[in-house]
């Protein structure tokens, strides 16, 4: 089981705290470092500094990372055209030597649109099919050949499909909670299907559903890695726990029916249900950013066990 680090900048982070959590990340033994991509704080917080760009901190963070995988869940689609995305994601990949992976979804949180002035298009399903064919297919394009997409949202003629990422293949991640069209696009875009912040029982349906669209396209189910992503809360004792919880503003019984809470053996026990049906990766979502001896404790004490 693989243990991914998942932060949420948006509820308040500099770009200086997201550099000190990776370099823990990594220097901790964890697999990767994935940012979400928004520019709007929620919930009660004052989001204070500020919101930063997903992959402007990625590219600083290939410079001055070695080890850890790096990447988005999820780059809003309606944020970047995706001629752009290909170039930027391509570029970051280089700098990184080849370690970074794109989360890409459709975009749902129409009030950071409106505060940034981003156009909120109905049709973003449809749009994420375009994005997806365009940014895989910039960058299967062989070197020296062109590149041509005319859909209903974009339209490309003669690209010259550069630059090439250090990769052969960019891993591309989808996830969500859609029951058809969710699991045809993982089936046909996807290296990793993502299951956000989802009980046992809807992960193992999606799941379920993802291997039957992949088995329709002609695909082996087997070829892509399956994930969950969870709020993560973890304590050597109640007290502990309860101080943490308290932290991000949550309950303990809320974070244990909903999260991975509690005691690291109980949190261990957990993934290993996720593990029993199908997932192979976890992200940690880590809301207290200034709390780095959690990090810590999960390394020593529940990925150690997991290793």
């Amino acid at each position: 089981m693989d243990l991914r680090i998942f932060t949420e900048p948006q509820q308040g982070a500099t770009y200086d705290t997201l550099l000190t959590v990776a370099k823990a990340t990594e220097d901790l033994g964890f697999d990767a470092f994935f940012r979400s991509d928004h520019y709007l704080k929620m919930g009660s917080g004052d989001g204070l500094p500020g919101p930063t760009d997903a992959w402007i901190t990625l590219a600083g963070l290939a410079r001055e990372t070695q080890r850890i995988r790096l990447g988005t869940l999820m780059t809003a689609g309606t944020f970047r055209l995706p001629g752009v995305l290909a170039i930027q994601v391509a570029q970051v990949d280089q700098m990184s030597g080849g370690r970074i992976e794109l989360g890409l979804g459709a975009g749902w949180f129409e009030e950071e649109h409106t505060a940034y002035g981003i156009p909120f298009p109905k049709e973003k399903l449809a749009r994420l099919e375009e994005q997806l064919e365009i940014v895989t297919g910039l960058w299967a394009t062989e070197p020296g050949q062109t590149y041509d997409f005319h859909g209903t949202y974009y339209d490309l003629t003669n690209s010259p499909a550069l630059p090439k990422p250090a990769q052969s293949k960019v891993p591309v991640l989808i996830g969500g909670h859609g029951a058809v069209r969710t699991p045809r696009l993982a089936a046909r875009f996807a290296d990793e299907f993502n299951m956000p912040f989802a009980s046992l029982e809807d992960s193992e349906r999606q799941f379920g559903r993802v291997r039957a669209a992949a088995r329709e396209a002609g695909r082996d189910p087997g070829d892509l890695v399956y994930s969950n992503a969870l709020v993560v809360c973890v304590g050597k004792d109640d007290r502990e726990i309860a101080r943490r919880a308290a932290a991000i503003g949550r309950e303990v019984d809320e974070l244990k029916a909903n999260g991975l809470a509690g005691s690291p053996a109980e949190v261990v026990d957990k993934i290993g249900r996720y593990a029993e049906i199908g997932s192979r990766r976890i992200y940690l979502q880590i809301l207290d950013l200034s709390d780095l001896d959690h990090l810590e404790l999960i390394s020593s004490q529940v990925q150690s066990q997991l290793s």
